[in-house]
């Protein structure tokens, strides 16, 4: 292990932070449960104003209340801004049959790994650099919020207006295999088709109907051929849903699609795409709703100097840090796409995202606190 005063200090408190984050995965958080969600809220905003951080409540009367928590600097420069979110997937009650537990080194638990292990890097972070007594060159603010796994669709402004006033963006998303960092996510989008035919008895007068799923069936081929696997765009039709007994021609049809992109080129040409769906049946009617809700976050120079800066910085540590890209999106693509500096992927190593294996590895917690204090440090 390296001889660093971060690592001196972080190394004996990994119990301590494997306390803190039981602390956080025992009260449940999914991201359209307000109370709980509320509840969660005035844990950290009581857990982060014992270190001294101005704690400002973000009232949302649709969802969960977010939080911004600042560090103050030794200048009024503008400040780095750290991104997590503290919403997870798994109804209230999962506890139950996944409660929280640490065996063979692992911690195990609903949202333990996306991401409330990154919540308790924040914590101890701050409290590290506390305790060596050194001073960010800048100000810090943490921006915790409620909606992440849903889309953001109430923080997402926040998130834009708080890039717009910093200096660059730390997301703390879990990494890649490997100790990779994130420097590339795709876009997101989210379409939904609504055809309208006509009804009529499959019997005896069919010619007098429209069928909406025929015309679905149509629309699902166009769609799917505005993918470009060379490109890194998706296009999944995921959903279909039409009909209602087998004697009437079916009236009405939808589909739900998914689209990836990598590029901001390939997000508009979707969209066009999209727009452009007409009908091919005569009389048929098409609604398309929808569109990318979050822009791919691209590979810019400015990403890649970050990188490379947290490469350097990283190796200090005793990390060999690597970069790579997920077709995932985090709220890392909406300051990216502003042009700010961002890196993502600084959360602890695990497994399991979204499912039952779910878990970090608890003896890195040490080493990712203090590799997030030494980025604030020193970029």
């Amino acid at each position: 292990m390296p001889d660093h005063p971060l690592l001196s200090y972080l190394t004996p408190l990994c119990d301590d932070m494997i306390a803190s984050l039981e602390s956080l995965v025992v009260r449940e958080s999914p991201s359209r449960d307000k109370m709980a969600l509320d509840a969660l809220a005035s844990f950290l905003a009581a857990r982060f104003e014992s270190l001294g951080l101005r704690t400002d409540r973000l009232a949302n009367e649709v969802g969960g209340d977010h939080l911004r928590l600042r560090l103050e600097g030794p200048d009024d420069r503008p400040p780095a801004l750290v991104l997590c979110h503290f919403d997870t997937v798994w109804p209230v009650g999962t506890l139950g049959t996944m409660p929280f537990r640490v065996s063979d080194g692992r911690a195990h638990g609903p949202g333990v790994f996306d991401m409330k292990a990154s919540l308790v890097l924040c914590e101890f972070a701050v409290r590290a650099l506390q305790a060596i007594a050194r001073m960010p060159p800048r100000p810090i603010v943490f921006l915790f919020t409620s909606d992440e796994e849903i889309g953001s669709p109430t923080s997402r402004r926040l998130i834009e207006e708080e890039a717009g006033r910093s200096a660059y963006v730390l997301v703390l998303e879990p990494p890649l295999s490997g100790d990779r960092l994130k420097t590339a996510r795709k876009g997101v989008g989210r379409f939904t088709l609504e055809v309208t035919g006509k009804p009529a008895h499959s019997g005896v007068e069919p010619e007098k109907g429209i069928n909406a799923l025929v015309e679905l069936a149509h629309q699902v081929l166009t769609m799917t051929a505005f993918a470009d696997p060379a490109a890194g765009t998706t296009v999944n039709v995921g959903v279909a849903r039409g009909g209602t007994t087998s004697n009437v021609v079916p009236a009405a049809a939808t589909a739900e699609i998914d689209v990836r992109v990598a590029t901001l080129d390939e997000a508009r040409r979707v969209e066009t795409a999209f727009a452009g769906l007409r009908p091919v049946l005569p009389g048929a009617a098409l609604k398309i709703h929808g569109g990318i809700n979050r822009p791919p976050m691209e590979r810019t120079p400015q990403i890649a100097n970050l990188f490379e800066r947290a490469r350097v910085i990283g190796r200090s540590l005793g990390f060999n840090l690597g970069e790579g890209s997920t077709g995932g999106g985090s709220d890392g693509n909406f300051t990216a796409a502003l042009g700010l500096p961002t890196l993502d992927g600084l959360g602890v190593p695990g497994e399991g995202a979204h499912a039952e294996h779910e878990h970090i590895v608890t003896s890195t917690l040490p080493g990712r606190a203090a590799l997030l204090a030494a980025l604030l440090l020193d970029l």
